[in-house]
Order: structure tokens, then sequence, then C-alpha cells
């Protein structure tokens, strides 16, 4: 094959790309590296859900019994093993191996972009996802926003008073924070709910927003005031030492003390040179802290009846769900996904040393 500059002619085109374009084509290659990634992590869900105990079926068949006009006493008068049985789960497709299964999910997908049928509830799984992923985003969003301004503002300063009495003290209180358990925070805020009756148990108005606007605000917002504290509290934690420990690392190189050589003033110095460097660390792991913000807000959901992506998950597993379940995972690991491809574009747009494709 005919060669031009060591480059084939076949990759000749693609190394163009990637010099004259190198942050457009490290995100077309991440992309294309997530795509895999989710089917994968789809052929592993169909495996492992395949392998749970339990039969799906049972339930489905159970269900139809209870909800005929017979009631309850038609329990006694169906048999819900054998030609019946077998004929629901051919038509659920779920006689078929898991692979056969999944490849014929993802046709669905690509093709018609349907995330099929609940098979407990029947419902369409697209419209299921979207009537709770609204709810999880908004509660976690509010999350990451109040840790990331109140981690920001607070490690920043007290980075300023470092060894002092205050310092130690709140470098304490946020060790203890990082190291109490959530669960047993949230338990003891609805016990603290339940016996004062300042706020609701539930975290979500009984009322939907399209009756009261304005009085579902205020509303939504003393539901879900606990909530948000336990994840603020959860993650704040963490994330102050961080910040408080990066900003100490930087204020500590030699390019701040020829800074200070200069004459230059402390509060510039803090804001414009040693606070900027701390946002790399940070930006790197903000993609991973949404993602633990969604993995953690499942038990915070089941606790607090908060409608949200995390319960719909629970409910879709001890179902045996497998439509529903496999939806939520790749749906939820698309958004980290897009969060980390994300963070990565930030870091290049606040660290001109970064450049992506580039060769040096």
């Amino acid at each position: 094959m005919k060669q031009t500059n060591g480059i084939s002619i076949l990759w000749r085109p693609l190394y163009l790309f990637r010099t004259r374009a190198p942050l457009l084509s490290f995100i077309l290659g991440r992309l294309l590296v997530m795509l895999f990634m989710l089917f994968l992590l789809g052929f592993a869900v169909f495996g492992l859900m395949a392998l749970a105990p339990g039969d799906i079926v049972g339930q489905v068949m159970l269900q139809q019994i209870m909800s005929s006009t017979e009631g309850r006493a038609a329990v006694a008068q169906h048999d819900i093993s054998g030609e019946w049985a077998d004929t629901m789960r051919e038509d659920l497709g779920l006689d078929q191996p898991f692979y056969v299964q999944y490849g014929r999910w993802l046709r669905q997908v690509i093709l018609h972009q349907d995330l099929g049928i609940g098979l407990i509830s029947r419902a369409p799984v697209g419209f299921l996802i979207r009537s709770r992923i609204i709810n999880s985003l908004i509660l976690n969003l509010i999350s990451l926003v109040l840790i990331t301004f109140f981690s920001f503002l607070l490690g920043v300063y007290f980075s300023s008073k470092a060894g002092s009495r205050l310092d130690l003290a709140v470098s304490f209180f946020s060790l203890t924070l990082h190291a109490f358990p959530g669960i047993l925070m949230l338990i003891l805020l609805q016990l603290f709910a339940s016996l004062t009756g300042l706020f609701p148990v539930t975290a979500y108005p009984p009322f939907p927003f399209q009756d009261e606007p304005l009085r579902f605000v205020f509303s939504y917002a003393h539901h879900i005031f606990l909530p948000l504290l336990v994840a603020f509290l959860g993650g704040i934690g963490g994330t102050l030492r961080f910040i408080r420990a990066t900003m100490l690392d930087q204020l500590g190189q030699p390019y701040i003390t020829s800074i200070r050589s200069r004459g230059i003033a402390e509060w510039r110095i803090y804001l414009a040179h040693a606070f900027r460097n701390t946002l790399n660390p940070y930006i790197t792991g903000a993609a991973n802290m949404l993602a633990g913000l969604f993995s953690g807000s499942l038990i915070l959901e089941i606790i607090f009846a908060y409608p949200g992506i995390g319960r719909l998950m629970y409910e879709a597993v001890m179902q045996q769900d497998v439509n529903l379940v496999l939806a939520n995972i790749m749906f939820i690991s698309s958004l980290v996904l897009v969060g980390m491809l994300i963070s990565d574009i930030c870091l290049a747009l606040v660290d001109p040393r970064i450049r992506y494709g580039r060769e040096t």
C-alpha cells in the first residue's frame, strides 16, 4: 500500500481530521467508546437478569388474575403453571436465550426508538422513565450546585485559616459528616419530621403541578427540604476537605512564592491563581460525584417515598421487569458518561495546557 509521510492513504483523512479539529475528534472518539460501553452494559444486565431467581411470568399471571372481574377468588381457579405460562412466556419473548432477547430489544430501540413495554405495569418504558427522571434530576442537580458552591466558598476561606481553632473545628465536623452513614441520617431526619410535624415525612406534594403551579412550587420546596439536606450534608463533608487540601497544596507551590514576592495582593493570589488551579481536579471528580448522588438517592427515594428514577429502578428489580431495569440502567449510565465527557471538555476550556488529540 502506498505510503505518504509514513501514514497510509487509508488513515490520512483521519489523521488530518485529528490534527485540524483535535477537540471534536476527541469528542467523537469518546462517543464511540460510550456506545460500545453501553452495549456491553446492556448485554451484562440481560445476562444477570436471566440468572436471577424466580420467574416474572408468575407475577404477570398473578397480577392479571387479581385484576380480573373475579377478584381474589380467581387465584384458586387458575393454574399459573403449565400451558398458560408457556404461552405467556412465548408472548413476552422470554422463551428465547437472553442474548436473543437483548438483540431484539436493541433492534427495537435503534430502528423504532422504542424502549419497550413494562412487563408488569404494561406501560411504555419511555413514559415511566420520563415521569421519574425529571424529579431525580431536580433533586441531584440542586444538591450538586449547593455542594459545589459551599464547598468552594468554605474550602477557600478555611484554607486561609489553616491551623487555627476554627479550621480544626470545621475539619472535624466535615470529617464527621463524611463518615456518617447516609441511611442513618435519613432515618433520623424522618423520625424528626414524624415527631415534630415541622416537615412532611414524604418528599413530594400530594397534588400535581398542573392543578396549582405556584402552590406546588412552595409545597415541593417544603417536602424536599429534608431529603435535600441529607444529600447536601452527605456530600459537602468530603468535598470541602478536598477543596481545602487542594488549595493548601497550591499555596505551597513555588509559583505562589514567586507571585507573593512581587507584592501582589493576597486575595488575588487566592482567587486568581490558587483557586483556578483547584478547578481541574474538582471538574474531573464532578461527574463521579453526580453518579454518586444518583446511586445514593436510591435509599433516599425509598425512605421518603420520592417518585424518582432510583425508586423506579428498585421496583423494577424487585419485579424482575427486565425491560424497565435495562432502560433505567442505560439511561443513568448515559447521563454519567455524558457528564464525564462534559467534564473533560470543561478541563480543556479551563486549563489552556490541556489540548486533546494534539501532538506535542
